[in-house]
């Protein structure tokens, strides 16, 4: 059987956590206060989590 091609599907993850504006670059997500810079809480439906040290943040649901 011929080998398969590999992507390297990392590379293409990391352009969607930053926005360029002008001369700034912007992070999309928060980071970790535990870790610190560089490492994003992950966004699930009710809270935010590191995925390194397990750091979790819960949303409140918004009342109107």
């Amino acid at each position: 059987m011929p080998k398969k091609k590999k992507r390297n599907r990392e590379s293409e993850k990391v352009y969607k956590l930053y926005r360029i504006e002008g001369e700034k670059l912007i992070r999309l997500r928060k980071t970790c206060p535990k870790c610190g810079e560089g490492f994003f809480l992950a966004q699930h439906k009710n809270r935010l989590a590191c995925g390194r040290c397990g750091y979790t943040e819960f949303i409140s649901p918004k009342k109107a």
